[in-house]
């Protein structure tokens, strides 16, 4: 499947491309928030199942009325627990540690950081889990996923369409890499995808990605560190990594990453 072959849907707010693998399609909401949130949904014999949630206001309106009608099985809330008014009659399902983090973890302080910079426009409730996952096959809505925990949530295997879904990758933007650990953990990751072959990788930060954008993405994580390791500080570290990758966007996560990294 190639990434670029969809169709698009304009929505309320944002844009829908739809993916259309014969028996499954793959909706990918880009949500035009704020933040440049991806809501996936996968769709098969009439059922959907929605992987992460719309945090703001608008999209979450966006996403309810696209989907008004439509028989949504449940939605697989991993690392983006805010929005609770996205679909609140359908079924929730989660790890219990991805309900940790987003109910006192590391994902409630962010989402108290984003109600904070975004007011009324930031959905801060809460999803309430109703189903809670384990490590392995789930079958939702008769489409099989493959739970995969990690540290903070969990990441979704979509063997139907042989894609995954992880938190980010951003082939051409930086992302949160928390220290040299998490660098070497990602790029493990990363080429766990490549020796699996997935046509897709989804994200809640990106449009879907391929595995050349996987081997960019690895090359960016280990240019990262080197550079790290030559700088003294948070800022000139910062400078660095901007002069190598002028036009890569995410700023906002390379000040995260410089905090980590220079702590």
């Amino acid at each position: 499947m190639n990434k670029r072959d969809f169709t698009t849907v304009r929505l309320a707010q944002g844009e829908m491309h739809i993916y259309d693998f014969g028996g499954v399609k793959l909706h990918a909401y880009q949500t035009g928030d704020p933040l440049t949130d991806e809501v996936f949904l996968v769709e098969k014999a009439g059922k959907l199942v929605a992987i992460e949630s719309p945090c703001f206001t608008g999209s979450v309106a966006a996403l309810n009325e696209y989907l008004a009608g439509l028989d949504v099985a449940g939605v697989l809330v991993a690392y983006h627990g805010a929005g609770a008014a996205f679909l609140p009659d359908a079924p929730k399902y989660a790890t219990a540690n991805a309900a940790e983090y987003a109910r006192s973890g590391g994902g409630k302080a962010l989402i108290d950081q984003f109600a904070a910079v975004f007011g009324g426009g930031f959905d801060s409730s809460i999803h309430p889990v109703t189903h809670t996952l384990s490590e392995g096959e789930v079958t939702i809505g008769g489409i099989r996923f493959v739970i995969h925990q990690t540290a903070e949530a969990f990441d979704v295997e979509i063997p139907e369409i042989n894609a995954v879904y992880t938190h980010m990758l951003g082939h051409d933007c930086h992302s949160i890499v928390a220290g040299s650990s998490h660098a070497d953990a990602m790029i493990s990751q990363l080429r766990g995808y490549i020796g699996a072959g997935y046509d897709l990788i989804l994200t809640s930060h990106y449009t879907p990605e391929d595995l050349k954008d996987a081997e960019a993405k690895i090359r960016y994580l280990e240019e990262l560190k080197t550079i790290a390791s030559s700088c003294a500080d948070g800022e000139s570290f910062k400078t660095a990594v901007r002069e190598r990758y002028p036009a890569y966007s995410g700023e906002n996560y390379l000040d995260m990453t410089a905090g980590f990294f220079f702590s």
